[in-house]
């Protein structure tokens, strides 16, 4: 059994491979793919030693021996005729922004099990998953909590035509309880220091300003077919509860596990070919008396009531508001703007009039850039 990991040298990868090594020695690493890292690839290289090694940013291979041991460094278009002539048992997709679409139909294509954590593959091209036939042509497991929390459910519960409402929780991030006015000038270091997990910055930022929690109603609405109607956010501050499933019987199921991404991914490599595997990070339910929950305050993250407002079913919107915030974000990464101008920004850039038909992977990478382009001169 073999596995491709793309997004190697990121939390979720880092996370995988540690597991791999110490609950699954019989699963071969073949593939490692990175962005830009070459000195962690590099050492996962020389400690897994996959057949396939591929990394992004290729300049950084100047001068580099192409072959550490018996693997061999693929360019692009290498990497995608690989994928195309070959299967794989598991793969995880752990690239953040859109640029995971550029690899979407040949891991589709390529893979028996497909671990998918790309929330923005989802965003931008959810609308096609059916009509490609994605699900059909490979498994879809879901790593993001929330979505693995409901694919678990939805495992077990093969229909929602009872279901009330599906509630996804956040924690609040790191600037819970403050008034979003207040915090123009906070600073990177302070956005990232995330209360309960261990992300990369992107996905920090995301979290601090509520971000994530509204593309993650994107990904639920078309992994679940749910409608935007039927969901909402509450904040959860203990990050246990990953999801409730209210009942029209005025029942609800709490999804509740402990705040560790390695669960969803110890179930995600432990597919039915594969044992479950023990696992030292256990919960207990008795180490948490209190749990609470609140709305969505408007003085706090007032980017979800804007989300609620966007025309969601224009896929164009959907797509906007995602490279709005990578945008934004990027620009405050590098102390372009002020943490308040991400907002801003998302909402500019939602508004734009630039529409285009998005019937394939490759007219949304061309409406990406499209909207990249509309961007060199922006102004806030």
């Amino acid at each position: 059994m073999n596995i491709n990991i793309f997004g190697s040298t990121g939390v979720i990868g880092k996370k995988t491979l540690s597991l791999i090594d110490k609950n699954f020695l019989k699963l071969k690493v073949n593939l490692l793919c990175a962005k830009s890292n070459l000195k962690l690839l590099s050492k996962q290289i020389v400690k897994y030693q996959p057949k396939y090694a591929f990394l992004y940013d290729h300049e950084k291979l100047t001068n580099f021996d192409y072959k550490i041991g018996k693997t061999k460094f693929l360019n692009l278009n290498e990497l995608q005729s690989y994928l195309l002539s070959s299967k794989s048992n598991l793969s995880i997709l752990a690239i953040s922004g859109y640029k995971s679409l550029y690899f979407l139909n040949n891991i589709i294509h390529n893979t028996e099990n497909l671990g998918l954590v790309s929330k923005e593959a989802i965003v931008s091209a959810g609308h096609i998953f059916k009509k490609n036939n994605y699900f059909k042509k490979t498994n879809i497991f879901p790593i993001d909590s929330e979505h693995f929390s409901l694919f678990e459910f939805f495992k077990k519960t093969n229909t929602n035509s009872t279901i009330k409402k599906i509630i996804i929780t956040a924690s609040g991030g790191p600037f819970y309880k403050k008034k979003f006015t207040s915090l123009k000038n906070v600073k990177f270091e302070q956005a990232i220091k995330h209360p309960k997990w261990k992300m990369g910055y992107k996905n920090s930022i995301d979290s601090a300003t509520l971000v994530n929690k509204c593309l993650e109603l994107i990904e639920a609405h078309y992994l679940f077919d749910i409608p935007f109607n039927k969901m909402k956010i509450l904040i959860h501050p203990e990050a246990l509860v990953h999801s409730i499933v209210e009942f029209n019987n005025y029942v609800s199921h709490l999804n509740l596990f402990k705040n560790d991404m390695g669960i969803p991914i110890l179930n995600f490599l432990s597919q039915p070919k594969f044992n479950y595997s023990k696992y030292k990070n256990k919960f207990f339910i008795n180490e948490y008396s209190d749990l609470h929950f609140e709305n969505v305050s408007n003085d706090i993250f007032p980017i979800y009531n804007y989300f609620n407002k966007i025309n969601k079913k224009k896929p164009q919107n959907l797509i906007k508001f995602n490279i709005g915030n990578e945008f934004a974000v990027n620009l405050y990464k590098n102390g372009m703007i002020n943490y308040t101008d991400i907002y801003k920004i998302i909402k500019k850039v939602t508004s734009l009039n630039l529409n285009s038909s998005l019937n394939t992977i490759k007219d949304i990478i061309q409406y990406h850039d499209e909207v990249e382009l509309k961007l060199r001169n922006f102004k806030i």
